[in-house]
């Protein structure tokens, strides 16, 4: 799969870097490596955790599918802060991967959906009013170990417990937002975002339908199947983004991508679900040049790095 040895062609070297699971990546990530090919770039597949690879033989080290980190984050972080040529960088990584950074996002004045926080051994109750929540851990990949509540339902609000005692006793900080309905009428809008000359870029922008679809059991949940269909941004929503990237860690020009989730507010205005700066889907088959975007973003990335 993978050839640890320097080209002998003089081409740069990339790492394109995922999980045991996706030894061959994602389908969406393998667009971009005919465009890196095309550009003369030598991309190589590499697990995340495998020993055998010497991270400091590429050029550029670039995250895509390391999706098996939520429950070992520790020692994901620790082997970021030990890959040079890493984006995005271990500090973002860092920060990114533990959605405590939606606190500081909405002090800085960015508008978050509502969260409260419940720590490993705090008691938690149902709030009392009769609206829908999301319960999941403050660090997650995907929808793993998340559900959605309807209060009005007394098992509902039993399992909705159970399922914070559940991380409680995982050692896991856990996040309560309310649902927002907006999320079942007008859906998630992802907005991606690339490097370019000028700094980070809009690139294009998905619609992703609804998936929770009820409680977290504790096993696999209940989700929908996902739903993506191409979006075009608009200009609040853009500027919204753009709010949330300034407040990025050390700016948001050391990035090669950045993913803001955004939903309709009760008021219909757009807040951020979440920013992806680690590992995040980017939806590349959804927008004509998107594969080819990403590749000049990488070649970005290694002319800033040349000596």
């Amino acid at each position: 799969m993978t050839n640890h040895h320097q080209s002998t062609r003089g081409e740069p070297r990339v790492a394109l870097v995922t999980c045991d699971r996706l030894a061959d990546l994602d389908p969406d990530d393998r667009l971009v490596l005919a465009p890196l090919a095309a550009r003369g770039v030598t991309a190589e597949v590499a697990v995340w955790d495998d020993p055998r690879v010497d991270w400091a033989g590429y050029d550029l080290v670039v995250l895509r599918s390391p999706w098996d980190y939520a429950l070992r984050r520790d020692e994901f972080v620790a082997w970021a802060q030990t890959v040079p040529a890493l984006v995005n960088p271990a500090d973002v990584v860092r920060w990114n991967t533990d959605k405590r950074y939606l606190g500081e996002l909405s002090a800085a004045g960015v508008p978050v959906v509502p969260t409260s926080w419940v720590a490993p051994g705090e008691s938690w109750r149902p709030p009392a009013d009769s609206g829908e929540y999301v319960i999941k851990p403050a660090v997650s990949a995907g929808s793993q170990d998340t559900g959605r509540y309807d209060l009005a339902d007394p098992e509902h609000r039993e399992l909705a417990a159970a399922h914070v005692r559940r991380l409680s006793d995982a050692g896991r900080l856990t996040m309560v937002q309310p649902y927002l309905d907006a999320v079942d009428s007008d859906g998630e809008t992802a907005l991606l975002f690339l490097a370019g000359p000028q700094g980070l870029a809009f690139s294009h922008a998905i619609r992703k339908g609804a998936m929770l679809d009820g409680p977290d059991l504790g096993v696999e949940g209940l989700y929908k199947p996902e739903e993506i269909s191409a979006r075009t941004a608009g200009g609040e929503q853009l500027a919204v983004a753009e709010r949330v990237l300034a407040e990025v860690p050390g700016g948001p020009e050391r990035l090669l991508y950045a993913r803001v989730d955004l939903i309709p507010g009760p008021d219909g205005a757009p807040v951020l679900v979440e920013l992806e700066l680690t590992e995040p889907s980017l939806f590349l088959g959804y927008a004509d040049g998107a594969a080819e975007r990403l590749a000049d973003a990488v070649l970005t990335h290694l002319a800033r790095r040349r000596p």
